[in-house]
């Protein structure tokens, strides 16, 4: 068996121009960035149509794989198991978005899946195969960062290296909830007592070394802040949803609750439990407004996690399983 990356949604410095691939597709997938920011996307004022009429109860999400800590045989990227279970457990199914993929090759696979979910884990959101995806825009394409995937969507929608230090690695923290989190499209299923709980208990784990400042004009004019968190000397964001599109992100975790299990900081109580299940079934409910579909059954059965099979990882490693890639 091999062990996966280091603990923590840790970048390390590269080239940003490798991002302009990514930053005209995920994000774009729910037309989103703002013109000034981004000249080449399809961008809306609104949130792209949907009808409350129609449901698809098949939805397919993807989840992007990322490089690999150190090099291994015929092993080039990885998803923790505990993101396929996440989501599986609220409904949905999974394909892996391999990474360094060609650009029709994304442009296929975005077409053919109902959203996305980027995970953390260690990659650099700089220079890694981490963020190449394709150009799909204009239709209502639900996005979900977690962690690393908070942290790579501030830099795509500021433009700019915004993440400072933060002492937030390995301890599991209560919301600082802001006044639009019970009016948020998030939150706003979510039981009196549960919301108590997030704000009174320690139940979002966080795992990352960088976290961004609360006072960013170009954040705040695109997302809705609807938690904070303090280190001690910083304030720093841990929730947010763009204000008109389908773009979800927490810089905690939200999926490791039930299913991980190798750290003591991992809550595992009621409470923590049924965050977990309300945030999945929050994101899988969004997906399922989506409806892309692909060509074929046989493209879709080739496509599904099914396909592959977890590893029982290492006493080491962060995670219990983990999906390894060619």
């Amino acid at each position: 068996m091999t062990s996966p990356p280091a603990e923590g949604c840790i970048h390390s410095e590269g080239d940003s121009n490798l991002l302009q691939s990514f930053s005209r597709s995920v994000l774009t997938m729910s037309g989103c960035l703002a013109r000034k920011m981004f000249p080449l996307c399809v961008c809306f004022l609104l949130l792209p149509s949907y009808s409350s009429a129609e449901t698809n109860d098949r939805p397919i999400i993807g989840v992007l794989a990322q490089e690999v800590s150190r090099s291994y045989p015929n092993r080039t990227s990885y998803i923790a198991a505990s993101y396929i279970k996440f989501l599986e457990s609220a409904g949905a199914r999974v394909v892996p978005v391999r990474i360094n993929l060609s650009p029709e090759e994304y442009q296929t696979l975005f077409s053919s899946i109902n959203g996305v979910l980027i995970p953390g884990g260690a990659a650099s959101i700089y220079s890694s195969g981490y963020q190449r995806a394709a150009n799909k825009g204009g239709d209502y394409f639900p996005v979900w960062g977690t962690c690393l995937g908070f942290e790579q969507m501030m830099y795509l929608t500021s433009g700019e290296r915004i993440l400072s230090r933060t002492n937030t690695t390995g301890i599991a923290l209560p919301l600082n909830f802001t006044n639009d989190a019970n009016s948020s499209r998030l939150f706003q299923g979510f039981p009196a007592e549960l919301m108590e709980a997030l704000s009174s208990e320690p139940l979002t784990e966080n795992s990352h070394k960088w976290s961004t400042y609360n006072s960013i004009d170009k954040l705040s004019k695109f997302y809705k802040v609807l938690s904070t968190n303090n280190d001690g000397k910083i304030e720093f964001l841990s929730t947010i949803e763009a204000y008109d599109y389908p773009i979800y992100a927490t810089q905690w975790h939200p999926e490791k609750n039930p299913f991980e299990w190798r750290r003591p900081y991992y809550p595992h109580s009621r409470s923590a439990i049924q965050m977990t299940f309300y945030m999945a079934e929050f994101f899988v409910n969004e997906a399922k407004k989506n409806f892309h579909k692909f060509a074929s059954e046989e493209e879709e059965r080739d496509a599904l996690i099914y396909n592959y099979s977890p590893v029982y990882a290492q006493p080491s490693s962060i995670f219990e399983q983990i999906y390894f890639f060619d």
